[in-house]
């Protein structure tokens, strides 16, 4: 069914972003060992871990709490130091959050890094005032930080006077060194990997412990080579924590809440409760989660609830009509404006879930959930002998065929006997065929030459 090419669509999208994301891991990871090819056993077994947290997205709830555990965790748990690898273009969190989450980072323990990677990495809006509270900071090849938010006050006030020229600009690594905005010990060709962040890390002192995370070595060649000697100690949300904090993501929360109330709605059409009804109402929540967190507006969220149940009053009868183009509009509208900008992104839906989304709910809506209508309701389990008989009016005229009403419900129907009937009309309902209604007039019909 043409619903389910939505969900395949919707699935292969957020399939890909997690695949992306897994092979940067991997890669940061294999580098790193490899940059671990020429140090002694015994230097590295003498050196303490650094813990790398992967900070990927709207800074929202989920992530917030996980970066204040994960400044405690490495305090005790033996790292000789914290690196936030981030990816954000925003935050969701209230200004009050948000300072929790820096206040923890400037409090830590022990040293606190904040790497924007890998390259192509982003850090815009509130979640770039975590460059003012990093005892080091850089930035992959690519990379780009800026927009910040003038409602934050970072509690660290030489950092905020280090940040202070992103205000109003969105910057690359050249720009940001110029602007003397990263720390100066960060080479010019950046920090591609963790392996060269940790690199960057070595001999950084708090004032209390002084990292050691590389060493030099004179090869055979009699050349100097700097090996990373620091184990990287990656760490990352939890399964249950991901989801929350994928859901909290435009894209999903949106193509969830289409998805979640279609199948609610082809599931009411349907005789029974099976798998679309579970899959329906587990999105339907799941959505509603996510449009919480995100700065959804409540009457774009209300087109969206009115278009559906403008699509179920014509699924009923097998047939869209004008409450289904009702329907299309109030769902492009709707789904163009869900969602509120925060201060360094747009929160709009991405073309591709758009395209979707609304896609598939046209096809949905005027193809297939008609067509379902129509064959369910041509089985002989859903038992409608009660409206042979029956008296109506027509709300099109049926010549030879469209719509009366029955029942409190309108219903395709055509003429029995080649009679027309007009708008207006009183029918009676003198045969079903499926989900179409054989009528004729109470009064002039032509009479049958076999009585």
């Amino acid at each position: 069914m043409l619903l389910e090419s939505l969900i395949a669509i919707s699935t292969i999208h957020m399939f890909l972003e997690a695949l992306v994301r897994r092979l940067v891991i991997a890669l940061g990871i294999l580098l790193s060992v490899l940059g671990l090819g020429g140090a002694a056993a015994s230097a590295a077994d003498d050196v303490a871990p650094v813990d790398v947290l992967q900070v990927d997205g709207l800074l929202d709830h989920v992530v917030a709490n996980e970066i204040i555990t994960a400044v405690e965790r490495s305090a005790t748990n033996g790292a000789q130091a914290l690196i936030l690898q981030v990816n954000s273009k925003g935050s969701l969190l209230t200004n009050e959050e948000i300072d929790e989450v820096l206040v923890a980072i400037d409090n830590s323990q022990i040293p606190v890094a904040v790497w924007v990677g890998p390259t192509g990495a982003h850090l815009l809006g509130a979640s770039a005032h975590l460059l003012a509270v990093a005892d080091v900071s850089g930035m992959a090849p690519g990379a780009k930080i800026g927009a910040l938010d003038p409602r934050i006050i970072a509690p660290n006030a030489e950092g905020a006077a280090r940040i202070a020229p992103l205000a109003g600009d969105i910057v690359g690594l050249s720009e940001a060194r110029d602007l003397g905005v990263l720390d100066q010990r960060i080479s010019d060709e950046g920090i591609a990997t963790i392996a060269n962040m940790l690199d960057a890390l070595n001999g950084y002192s708090n004032g209390v412990t002084t990292l050691v995370t590389t060493e030099e070595v004179v090869t055979e060649e009699g050349t100097v080579q700097r090996n990373t000697i620091a184990t990287p100690r990656f760490s990352k949300l939890g399964l249950f924590d991901q989801l929350l904090h994928t859901v909290a993501s435009p894209p999903v929360a949106y193509l969830l809440l289409l998805i979640g109330l279609g199948l609610l709605i082809f599931e009411f059409f349907t005789a029974g409760v099976g798998v679309a009804g579970l899959v329906g109402a587990v999105s339907t929540l799941l959505a509603g989660y996510g449009i919480a967190e995100l700065p959804a507006r409540s009457w774009a969220v209300a087109l969206i609830v009115l278009a559906m149940v403008a699509f179920a009053v014509d699924v009923q009868v097998g047939l869209p009509r004008t409450w289904t183009g009702i329907g299309i509009v109030l769902t492009i509208i709707g789904s163009f404006w869900l969602f509120e900008s925060v201060p360094g992104a747009s929160l709009r839906p991405t073309w591709l879930s758009l395209v979707a989304g609304i896609g598939g709910v046209i096809l949905s809506f005027t193809a297939g959930m008609p067509s379902m209508t129509r064959t369910r309701f041509a089985t002989p389990t859903i038992g409608r002998e009660w409206m042979v008989g029956s008296e109506g009016t027509v709300v099109e005229s049926v010549d030879p065929e469209g719509v009366v009403n029955v029942g409190g419900a309108d219903w395709r129907a055509r003429t029995n006997r080649a009679t027309p009937v007009n708008a207006g009309d009183t029918i009676k309902v003198v045969a079903i065929d499926g989900v179409t209604l054989e009528v004729e007039p109470l009064e002039g019909a032509a009479r049958d030459y076999r009585r």
